[in-house]
């Protein structure tokens, strides 16, 4: 009688699903119908999903580039973001932007659709079951924007894979995506499997052989979900080789997964002379403050660099750590506050100077004084700030992983471009040979980075991401 009882159960609960769907989704159909007919003239709707459009980091870049490579291509197509940054105004964002990547496009014909739900993405919400909690915290997002906006095409390019089948079953749209770093990866499973520490894996789980089990069953569980929900979409770019590699594993749907390197301002940049300040000897680190970026790193190789430096104080005295970055919510400004109160621990707040969501034209500047370029982040998708770094002229230091060392940093000799590290101590290392090293072999290294970078020009970028995204325009 219980089963009889538990399948009647399942199927008016599967029955009240099916219902909800489908009312769901004739109501979108004829909200779409009434949206589109209103306008004057029959246009193609596109939607981007950039919940934090407004966040000025390498994504951003990302977004704003397709959308001008969009309106460029296609004529009368009306773009429209989806957006969470509910306290900013559609004039505010495209002007900031401009300030900051140095970008233009009709205004006219892009439309905002602010979104008031983006805070169940947020990670702190979820202590544990981070990515599940953020990925069903997606699904409610792509809810509310389905809802509001239902789109012809909807292209992802902040990587909420979880948002497809929303806009696939209950729109009709075709998907595209861009995918800056795979939710989950092969990586981190290893961390997990074999009991490493790092962000995502803590102390107390890599201790204990049974919650380790308990987080890998998890992980192989999500992957499965995660390569479902992306293959609804029909064509997918990734931004390097790195990326490229672990979606090709989890999804397995090669001729679908084209390599779109992200836009680099490298053109500019090339055309920059250092001026120098002073007589410092700078290094700039350009990286929003996330706990992926680890910035402690870059704190702990300037505390070796002057254990190194113990008997030259002079030369010490000279070099300034400049650490630039925007923070897009209350845990970024928290991160900020922890790495100063770290610096002051170590006694390095006389040579680190901290600046916040500064413009464009302030980062060039840097770009000009500064000599030494230090990316810290492991696996770093792509790499954007080192690209740009190394077109300014800076001899960059990047974490020996992901895109700058299978796309973007070259160490053999006869075509070095920049270092590659691994912990601070090598940090330290790279950093005193580039201030010890004769002007000969720097200028040397300097030229080969400005040589190499030109693959990954926003021009480049135009042409392969319209390849790409052509598939879902016929």
């Amino acid at each position: 009688m219980l089963i009889v009882f538990i399948c009647w159960l399942l199927v008016w609960l599967l029955g009240i699903v099916c219902a909800i769907f489908f009312g769901l989704r004739q109501w979108i159909t004829h909200h779409k119908q009434k949206l589109h007919s209103s306008s004057s003239e029959k246009r193609l709707h596109v939607g981007i999903f950039h919940p934090y459009c407004n966040a000025g980091g390498g994504g951003e870049r990302v977004l704003w580039c397709a959308v001008r490579a969009l309106q460029k291509k296609y004529d009368g197509i009306k773009i429209v973001i989806y957006t969470g940054d509910i306290d900013s105004t559609p004039s505010a964002i495209l002007q900031k932007a401009k300030n900051v990547f140095n970008i233009s496009f009709d205004i006219d014909q892009i439309t905002f659709v602010f979104l008031k739900q983006r805070h169940w993405v947020e990670a702190r919400k979820y202590p544990h079951f981070t990515l599940l909690g953020q990925s069903l915290g997606s699904i409610v997002m792509g809810l509310e924007a389905v809802c509001k906006f239902p789109p012809d095409i909807f292209i992802d390019t902040m990587g909420y894979a979880f948002t497809y089948p929303v806009f696939r079953f209950l729109a009709g749209s075709r998907i595209g995506s861009y995918v800056h770093y795979p939710v989950i990866s092969t990586d981190m499973l290893k961390k997990v499997q074999f009991r490493q520490l790092a962000h995502n894996n803590k102390a107390y789980v890599a201790r204990n052989p049974f919650l380790t089990w308990i987080k890998l069953t998890y992980y192989r569980l999500f992957s499965k979900m995660y390569k479902w929900v992306s293959r609804c979409s029909e064509t997918i770019m990734v931004n390097s080789s790195w990326t490229e590699n672990h979606i090709v594993d989890l999804f397995d749907v090669p001729l679908r997964t084209h390599r779109v390197y992200p836009p680099c301002d490298i053109a500019h940049l090339k055309k920059l002379e250092h001026v120098g300040r002073n007589n410092d000897i700078l290094i700039l680190s350009v990286a929003q403050f996330r706990p992926e970026k680890n910035h402690p790193l870059q704190l702990q190789a300037l505390y070796e660099l002057r254990t190194l430096l113990s008997r030259n104080e002079d030369l010490w005295n000279r070099i300034k750590l400049v650490i630039v970055g925007s923070c897009r919510n209350d845990d970024d400004y928290e991160r900020l506050k922890n790495m100063q109160d770290l610096a002051k621990h170590l006694s390095l707040e006389n040579s680190i100077e901290f600046k916040v969501n500064v413009s464009y034209d302030e980062l060039l500047k840097l770009f000009q004084q500064s000599k030494i370029g230090i990316h810290t982040m492991w696996n770093e998708h792509f790499g954007i700030g080192v690209v740009e770094c190394m077109a300014a002229g800076l001899i960059m230091i990047a974490h020996k992983s992901g895109g700058p060392l299978l796309d973007i940093v070259e160490t053999s000799e006869g075509s070095q471009n920049g270092f590659l590290a691994t912990d601070a101590i090598e940090y330290a290392g790279s950093i005193l040979n580039i201030i010890l090293n004769p002007p000969e072999l720097n200028a040397n290294i300097v030229n080969a980075a400005r040589s190499s970078v030109e693959r990954f020009s926003e021009k480049e970028f135009d042409d392969q991401f319209l390849r790409a995204i052509s598939a879902i325009f016929v």
